[in-house]
């Protein structure tokens, strides 16, 4: 049997389990393995797996599955969700997002090293493998679940309610790695009208968090049936930062070269610039040899990330950080503006058009070349700088 297998955000990996249920499915045949997940990606370099997980794809693990599914006998999902009822949610929504999900045996394996973990037969073709991977791993064996979506839409979809799952009351909401709101109770949903956040219950929103969302004046809609969602930390403790110093490490794990397109001018750097998008760090940084970040959290988690590339970072903050970051490392080399509050985000728009072109990199002759304009630009509003 030629087995895909879908591992999703860092906890499995930093368990152990995702190795250890890895090398058991080799018992069942071939097997490729792929990682969904920015912070999960972190997780692979940190425990040494990624010749054995693949962490090139920038994939939703819906679309990591479909894409097992046309080429593999059988699909296995791995993730670790805070509680066994949001790992169950998360993986409803992932099969609601399927085509047929009858299409090839696909299980789910939920907190395997957990008391309350389990094995689950998405359809009938995957029970009886389902049932062998419980009896090996010795974990409780669920029957096959009826899909149960927390989308409502209402009013021929100009109105959507998506409920949030397994939130904590002062825990941060995030989409798609925003931080847009407070929870102050366990039950949280948000409504769009048109696309645009019009109310979170049971939480108190970040208006500033809200305006990033929508790209401030340009009004940007967002589909919240596929955004991504999450509550809390992005990452437990137990893990020990990595540095992968093989050459061209960041075109090695993404697949991608530099480059805008055009040749890259003799005796330069490349720069890349990440604005508000931390969970698109490996994929904006590739073949970069510094970045730009924009923002308290996204300077926060893009650095971590790239510390793992050896890539430094030029973070320009504000001092208004939500603090739902884990341990960070930034690589030596970095530097951090600390601008007055309020002027992270106009900084950062300026840097974008009047350094970087309106492009997402830019070569310039040294990282000192650019530090110095920035410094230029940023310069009625610097607070401090702090050198890493």
């Amino acid at each position: 049997m030629d087995i895909g297998i879908v591992v999703h955000g860092p906890d499995i990996v930093d368990s152990g389990m995702a190795l250890r249920i890895i090398k058991l499915l080799e018992g069942f045949g071939t097997f490729s393995a792929v990682m969904a997940g920015t912070i999960g990606k972190t997780a692979v370099l940190d425990a040494h797996l990624e010749e054995l997980i693949d962490i090139r794809m920038s994939l939703r693990p819906s679309a990591c599955i479909e894409e097992f599914f046309l080429t593999k006998d059988a699909v296995v999902l791995l993730n670790h969700g805070k509680t066994i009822d949001n790992g169950r949610i998360f993986a409803n929504m992932v099969v609601s997002n399927l085509r047929d999900r009858d299409l090839k045996p696909l299980v789910h394996v939920e907190r395997p090293s957990s008391g309350d973990g389990e094995v689950i037969p998405w359809n009938v073709l995957s029970v009886s493998f389902a049932a062998e991977l419980s009896r090996i791993l010795g974990i409780g064996l669920s029957r096959v679940p009826e899909i149960v979506t927390p989308v409502s839409i209402e009013d021929q979809g100009h109105r959507i309610i998506r409920r949030v799952f397994g939130v904590h009351p002062g825990e941060n909401i995030l989409i798609n790695g925003i931080v847009v709101a407070y929870a102050l109770s366990a039950d949280v949903s948000i409504v769009t009208e048109d696309g645009f956040v019009t109310e979170i219950n049971g939480a108190t929103i970040k208006e500033h968090g809200l305006e990033k969302l929508h790209n401030y004046e340009e009004r940007t809609p967002v589909d919240i049936t596929k955004c991504w969602i999450k509550s809390g930390p992005l990452r437990g403790n137990n893990f020990s930062a990595r540095l992968y110093s093989k050459k061209g490490s960041s075109e090695r794990l993404t697949g991608k070269g530099a480059g805008n397109g055009g040749m890259a001018p003799s005796a330069s750097v490349r720069a890349a610039i990440i604005d508000h998008e931390a969970e698109r760090s490996f994929e904006l940084a590739a073949g970069a040899q510094v970045a730009v970040t924009i923002g308290d959290d996204t300077t926060e988690i893009a650095g971590d990330i790239l510390y793992r590339l050896g890539i430094p970072i030029i973070g320009i903050t504000d001092g208004d950080a939500d603090g739902f970051t884990h341990r960070k490392h930034m690589f030596p080399g970095s530097l951090v503006f600390r601008l007055q509050p309020g002027h992270d985000d106009i900084v950062g728009r300026k840097i974008r058009t009047d350094i970087f072109g309106g492009n997402n990199s830019e070569y310039f002759s040294s990282i000192t070349e650019l530090h110095n304009k920035i410094a230029l630009l940023a310069k009625d509003c610097v607070k401090f700088t702090r050198n890493y």
